[in-house]
C-alpha cells in the first residue's frame, strides 16, 4: 500500500468514526441551543448558525448523513453498471445493442442539469438524492465494464460455465466480476467521491430535505444566512473543509487503486472451474 494511499484510509477511518459513534456523544443537532451566530466558545466549539444550533453538533451527525448516502450511492451505480454491463457483453445480439444504445444516450445527456431537473421534481429526501444520483451515475461504469467483460467472455473457465447451461445472470456474478475486483473498488471509490460532491451541491441549491442535517444543507443555510458577508465563517468553514478532506482522500484512494485496477483487468486470476480445466 502506498503511502498515499494509507493516508487516505486514515482520513476516512477518523470521519467514519466520527460518523458511527459521534452522534450519540454530540446530542440533537437540530436543538436550538444558544443565541444564533455566536463564535466558537468553550460552550460551543464552533459556535452556532443563524438559528442558534451548534455547529459541532451538526458536523458530527452531518457526517452521518453524507457519508452513508456517499457510499450508498457508489456501491448501488457500480454494481447496476456492472451486471448490466457484463450482461450485455454476455449475451450479445439485440440485448447488447439496446443496453449499449441506452448507456450511450445517458452518457450524452448533460449531468448537472439532468440531476437539477431531476431533483426539483421529485419529493425532497434522501431517497430522491439516492435515486437521482443512481439514475445518471450507472451508465459510464456499464460502458467500463462491459469493455472489460469482452475481453474475458472467451476465457476457459467462463466458455466452461456457459456450457455447463449456467444462466447468465450467475457467470456475470461468480465467474466475471470477481476477476475485475480492482476496476469494482476504483469505480466504488470513485463513484462515491462523485455522489458526496453531487449531493452537496444539490442540497446547497435547496434540492434537498432542508429539515435534515447533513454538509450540504448546513452550506444551503449558511449562504440563507448570508453567513459570508457577515463574517460567520464557523457555519461554512469547518464544513467546507470536511468535505475537502474527504473528497482528498478519495482521490487518494482512487489514485493508489487505478494501478491494481488496470492490472487485475489486464491478469484477471483464475477461478477453480479454470483452474481445473488447465
Amino acid at each position: 500500500m502506498r503511502g498515499g494511499e494509507r493516508l487516505g484510509w486514515w482520513i476516512l477511518g477518523l470521519f467514519g468514526l466520527m460518523a458511527l459513534i459521534g452522534p450519540a456523544l454530540v446530542g440533537d443537532p437540530s436543538a436550538f441551543v444558544d443565541r444564533p451566530l455566536l463564535p466558537p466558545s468553550a460552550a460551543h466549539w464552533l459556535g452556532t448558525n443563524g438559528q442558534g444550533q451548534d455547529v459541532w453538533a451538526q458536523l458530527v451527525c452531518g457526517a452521518r448523513a453524507t457519508l452513508s448516502l456517499g457510499l450508498g450511492v457508489g456501491l448501488g451505480v457500480v454494481g447496476l453498471g456492472a451486471f448490466l454491463g457484463g450482461l450485455s457483453a454476455l449475451r450479445g445480439g439485440l440485448l447488447d445493442q439496446a443496453l449499449s444504445l441506452l448507456t450511450n444516450i445517458a452518457l450524452v445527456l448533460p449531468g448537472l442539469p439532468l440531476m437539477v431537473v431531476l431533483a426539483a421534481y421529485l419529493p425532497p429526501g434522501p431517497f430522491t438524492i439516492f435515486a437521482v444520483l443512481l439514475a445518471t451515475g450507472w451508465p459510464w461504469h456499464a460502458r467500463v465494464i462491459r469493455a472489460q467483460a469482452l475481453s474475458l467472455r472467451d476465457r476457459d473457465f467462463v466458455l466452461a460455465a456457459r456450457g455447463l447451461g449456467e444462466p447468465l445472470w450467475r457467470i456475470v456474478l461468480v465467474e466475471i466480476l470477481p476477476n475485475m475486483r480492482g476496476v469494482l473498488r476504483s469505480g466504488v471509490v470513485g463513484a462515491a467521491l462523485f455522489a458526496i460532491g453531487a449531493e452537496v451541491g444539490l442540497e446547497f441549491l435547496g434540492l434537498g430535505d432542508l429539515g435534515a442535517v447533513t454538509w450540504g444543507t448546513m452550506l444551503y443555510w449558511a449562504s440563507n444566512d448570508s453567513a459570508l458577508l457577515t463574517g460567520a465563517w464557523w457555519t461554512f468553514g469547518p464544513v467546507g473543509l470536511a468535505i475537502a478532506l474527504v473528497g482528498f482522500a478519495l482521490t487518494l484512494l482512487t489514485t493508489g487503486q487505478e494501478g491494481g485496477g488496470r492490472a487485475s483487468a489486464a491478469a484477471p486470476q483464475p477461478t477453480p472451474v479454470e483452474a481445473a480445466d488447465v
